[in-house]
């Protein structure tokens, strides 16, 4: 496959991806959402389901990584870093992308939730109980539409999540059969990874909402801080290189433990 396949393939892939994913959380955190408290496993489903779409989307053209730390693990494993900034240039853009239109899919339940009293405050109050931000900080899981963070912030517990959930996946990966280029996920392969991520979701997310992905929450991190939404509060960059380092040390050692175990 030509360069251009693989970043025009990941662009596509990953951002049917974060839309899919990011707009399952929309549909159940803001308000006006039909899907408002539908709950975690609505979630988890949502995001297997999103992992499918976009793998079978673009299998073939690009091999359907959508995630920096597959990329990582396919490269170490077959030891081809060629492609590598390419992939990564590709999911990054195409998280961008898919976080952008979430929010252009729930405009106006962002709007809504965003300005209700209940959740921000009255704005009478906000001059008696101190700065903009007090309120912002009310609108948390609005953040939690574009990226991940933790329930209990400790960051070496959250740092070792984080590379545990993603050793699972890339190791899945890897095990499941790569396509005939050896780039990708095959077909039955990509139904097994998604059930695998339901599966990180179910048992893993509760921590840290499972990034398992640095591109997934990364370019939709910067999105959040560049949308013109009203009292959206901080995008929390102190904890942002958790899920980015953590899926890069999880794909690295799923890769180690494949080439002891399985090669």
């Amino acid at each position: 496959m030509s360069s251009s396949d693989i970043f025009i393939g990941e662009i596509i892939g990953t951002a049917v991806l974060i839309l899919l994913g990011g707009g399952v959380v929309a549909a159940v955190v803001l308000k006006r959402s039909k899907a408002q408290n539908a709950g975690w496993l609505a979630i988890t489903f949502g995001w297997g389901f999103a992992v499918l779409t976009a793998v079978y989307m673009t299998g073939s053209l690009s091999g359907a990584h959508l995630n920096p730390a597959v990329t990582v693990g396919i490269a170490i494993k077959d030891g081809d870093w060629k492609n590598v900034p390419v992939y990564f240039a590709g999911q990054l853009l195409g998280a961008m992308i898919g976080a952008a239109l979430v929010w252009i899919a729930y405009y106006g339940q962002f709007h809504a939730h965003l300005t209700d009293p209940e959740i921000v405050g009255d704005p009478a109050d906000k001059a008696i109980e101190g700065p903009h931000d007090e309120a912002a900080a009310k609108a948390g899981p609005v953040l939690g539409v574009f990226s991940t963070g933790p329930e209990i912030r400790n960051v070496w517990q959250n740092l070792a999540t984080e590379i545990i959930g993603t050793t699972v996946l890339v190791l899945a990966v890897l095990t499941q059969g790569l396509n005939d280029s050896g780039k990708g996920l095959g077909t039955l392969g990509a139904l097994i990874t998604a059930l695998v991520v339901v599966g990180i979701g179910l048992s893993l997310g509760g921590p840290t909402g499972y990034a398992i992905n640095p591109a997934r929450d990364l370019g939709p991190r910067i999105v959040h801080a560049l949308l013109p939404l009203p009292n959206k509060g901080g995008s929390d960059w102190g904890y942002a290189w958790i899920p980015v380092v953590g899926p890069l040390m999880g794909g690295a050692l799923a890769a180690g433990i494949y080439t002891i175990a399985f090669a």
